[in-house]
């Protein structure tokens, strides 16, 4: 019983992340801008990295304004994509803001702990206060995705839509990104974005399908994770992105293996 009540707030924040995640993967894949997410928690990664050095209170403020102005960034992604392959110009943006990161690390007396702890996060740790704040930040995201949901579907879906729209699409998945990775870093962040959302449409092509998909085996591998990953006394993280990985190839095999054998049978 103390097990299942030390797992519970580690369950509920991967919950809470998968919900909102899944959500933003299914429109981050239609657009094939998979590494946006990747470049973006990079950017707060600057922001964490500096509140190492300079202080820690600051850690807040800084990663929401290095968010915000990676959001800004990507909000000129389809301008941007005129001239240059849009993966290729998000990757340059990661590379950039790993790289800085590191510098800013190289500062600190404890950089490689602190670097570890930006990638994987300390999601087993999580405190009902944690789950409170998430909760919050992403009600308040959810919530305006809710009343503009039409717009945000005619930004992704049909390609039409102001630079005020792309900008607080872009801004809103920033906010909920600095949340996320505080309490989960980066490595599980992303793949809580693409997984879910990329094992949703194998199956389904309609948008609200594929995210109850992800949902489910969102849901699903995140309570094996925690529970495994508590038994063994090995990282959280890593047990979780290893969990939904193989879950996917696992299933991307099965789909395969129904096509070929559709295709045997016409």
């Amino acid at each position: 019983m103390e097990t299942i009540n030390f797992l519970l707030y580690p369950f509920l924040a991967c919950l809470l992340l998968i919900l909102i995640h899944t959500y933003f993967g299914i429109h981050i894949l239609e657009r094939g801008i998979i590494f946006v997410d990747l470049a973006l928690a990079q950017f707060i990664g600057i922001g964490i990295a500096l509140s190492f050095v300079l202080g820690e209170e600051h850690g807040f403020l800084l990663s929401t304004g290095f968010a915000l102005f990676g959001a800004f960034i990507l909000s000129l992604s389809k301008k941007a994509s005129r001239y240059v392959n849009i993966e290729a110009f998000i990757g340059v943006l990661y590379i950039f803001s790993f790289s800085a990161s590191i510098l800013i690390l190289d500062k600190s007396p404890h950089g490689l702990e602190e670097f570890k702890s930006i990638m994987n996060g300390n999601i087993i740790w999580v405190t009902p206060k944690d789950i409170l704040s998430t909760f919050m930040v992403y009600g308040v995201v959810g919530a305006l995705h809710f009343f503009l949901r039409k717009q945000f579907y005619a930004l992704t879906f049909e390609g039409r839509g102001s630079f005020f729209m792309e900008l607080l699409f872009f801004s809103s998945f920033a906010i909920v990104l600095v949340k996320s990775v505080h309490i989960a870093g980066i490595l599980q962040v992303f793949s809580f974005l693409v997984i879910p959302a990329l094992a949703g449409r194998l199956f389904f092509r309609e948008p609200f399908k594929a995210l109850m998909a992800g949902w489910l085996v969102g849901a699903l591998v995140s309570m094996g994770g925690i529970f495994l990953s508590f038994e063994l006394d090995i990282p959280t993280a890593p047990v979780i992105v290893e969990g939904l990985s193989l879950f996917f190839f696992a299933l991307l095999a099965l789909k395969i293996c129904g096509k070929m054998k559709g295709t045997e049978n016409v």
